[in-house]
């Protein structure tokens, strides 16, 4: 039923709007198999046993309700889907466009790989494909800058919006009933609100009660990230959210050990190096750190590369008011660690450093980058608004490269407390490490450029060497320095929200120069898969 009622609506949609890339699919180059081989495949599994049969009834219904988000970003990527895989005959191309939903490759720059498309609109769909930047300043349309519409042509050519509760009014009908179904079953009271809230949320595009209700939930086992959340499909402007779904299991040992960092976040606010105007916010005491199993991933957060932590609500009023909660997706963060991360450490860290290399370091920075997104600026303090309006589409790697800064700079500032015992060098090297791994995501990614951008001001700033032998030795006292100025930079331009320093930061840091893009070509002819493809569902949870 839900498949049929997407295909219906996504069919009148692409017919009065003719937004989406329509040329003939034609099956594309050779190297299609080399870029599938860029993922391996990884079982999402978890341990089900300490889950009540309510609980595990209440999984089908959720997996259910993420197959409609994954039908509705395949319309904000891409368009309808039947046309494109009903000219696609190789099983190759075919397995490529589903994790890419659509003709273009994220770990390519959105590059098409199969032959009639143009490059990827930087809109998306969200936009009329022949829409100019100066017709969207120029038009006062209420509602254009929202999270949750779509802007589209009417008869008479000018730009209207759509909300999305109408432009998926059958979609979020039947999800928002399944998730009326499962908050029944659920027998933490904290979870059954949110469930209720967050099924009301999809038919009205008020997510605020859903995202304060989802920050007061303290024990439930099972939770659940669902909607239109990040707002990194729409390259234009940044603006537009894009449907996405996480189904997870929360790791009680794992949550204890993180918890107590929280209490934290006002002091390292306090501590950020920049003057105090750019930190007179003050982080939400409600902020959680918590550790789960992913145990299924749908729409924006399983496209192209795949997110190991979540920092939400991405709402600026929420954040100021609770705070955020911070989640690590174990399971998912251990098969990049080893299947990955592991292998890169092995081609291009130095020998004597590649010990520093472990999980519980890749963990820290993860989790340290999500706390980061809670700290800092979220408006300007000149009156231009939020950063990411001020900033537009270059918010995004701004806000990613200034969470990944501030994360180490954190884990510093507790290590010198005493707060983090680990030897240093540990996050450093494994950080570093990780620029290697993330900048392989590509131009495409606010991940993939906000790690450029790092790489090339660490580079100038001293922070490692190259040897001889081609490896990389992190030179331990500059890193922690250059940790320091680019913290300092990044904030300063979100404070001030300036969009032509964002440009030219970008524009001259965000770049893979020769060098750079020689280790990357290593990895390649070494064949180090660049990130994961879930196996998933009922069937992979032994549920079926």
């Amino acid at each position: 039923m839900y498949h049929q009622n997407y295909r219906n609506v996504c069919l009148v949609l692409l017919l009065m709007t003719l937004t989406t890339t329509s040329l003939p699919a034609v099956e594309g180059p050779a190297d299609v198999s080399d870029r599938v081989r860029q993922y391996v495949p990884v079982k999402l599994t978890a341990d089900l046993t300490k889950l009540s049969e309510k609980q595990k009834e209440m999984l089908p219904l959720l997996i259910k309700a993420a197959e409609i988000m994954e039908q509705c970003f395949w319309y904000e990527s891409y368009g309808d889907p039947q046309s494109l895989f009903s000219e696609l005959k190789d099983p190759n191309t075919r397995k490529l466009a589903r994790i890419n939903y659509g003709p273009w490759d994220r770990l390519d720059g959105n590059n098409p790989f199969i032959k009639g498309y143009a490059a990827k609109p930087l809109g998306a769909n969200f936009y009329p494909q022949d829409m100019t930047r100066a017709e969207f300043d120029r038009a006062n349309l209420p509602g254009k800058a929202d999270l949750y519409t779509f802007l589209r042509r009417g008869q008479d050519g000018r730009l209207r919006t759509i909300p999305y509760r109408e432009a998926f009014k059958d979609q979020m009908r039947d999800a928002s009933a399944l998730l009326n179904e499962a908050a029944a079953l659920a027998e933490d009271p904290g979870l059954a609100r949110y469930l209720r809230l967050r099924a009301d949320a999809l038919l009205t595009d008020d997510y605020q009660p859903s995202d304060l209700a989802w920050l007061d939930m303290k024990k439930n086992k099972i939770d659940v990230v669902i909607g239109p959340i990040e707002t990194y499909e729409d390259k234009l402007y940044g603006y537009k959210a894009a449907h996405t779904c996480y189904i997870l299991i929360k790791d009680t040992a794992w949550s204890e050990r993180l918890a107590r960092y929280s209490q934290f976040l006002p002091q390292l606010q306090s501590s950020l190096p920049v003057p105090e105007a750019y930190r007179k916010e003050k982080p939400g005491t409600d902020t959680e750190l918590n550790a789960y199993d992913v145990i299924y991933y749908a729409g924006d957060c399983n496209s192209g590369s795949k997110t190991i932590a979540i920092n939400l609500p991405n709402d600026e009023e929420v954040q100021l008011q609770k705070g955020t909660r911070r989640l690590q997706l174990k399971n998912a963060m251990r098969a990049k660690f080893d299947k990955i991360l592991l292998p890169i450490a092995d081609e291009l860290i130095a020998t004597d450093q590649r010990k520093h290399v472990t999980f519980d370091a890749f963990f820290s920075n993860t989790m340290f980058h999500e706390v980061a997104h809670g700290l800092g600026i979220k408006n300007t303090i000149n009156g231009n608004g939020s950063v990411r309006k001020a900033l537009k589409e270059h918010s995004g790697a701004i806000e990613e490269g200034k969470a990944d800064i501030l994360g180490l700079f954190m884990i510093q500032q507790l290590h010198e407390q005493g707060e983090i015992k680990a030897d240093l060098e540990d996050f450093y090297v494994t950080f570093m490490a990780g620029i290697f791994r993330s900048v392989r995501f590509g131009a495409s990614s606010a991940h993939g450029k906000a790690n450029m951008i790092r790489f090339n001001f660490f580079s100038e700033y001293g922070a490692f060497e190259r040897q001889t032998d081609g490896k990389y030795r992190v030179n331990v006292d500059r890193f922690g320095e250059a940790a320091k100025a680019l913290s300092s930079a990044l904030l300063t331009i979100q404070g001030d929200g300036d969009y032509q320093k964002a440009t030219e930061f970008v524009e001259q840091k965000g770049v893979i120069g020769d060098q750079l893009a020689s280790e990357l070509r290593l990895l390649e002819q070494r064949k180090i898969p660049v990130d994961v493809v879930f196996e998933q569902g009922l069937e992979v949870l032994g549920l079926r």
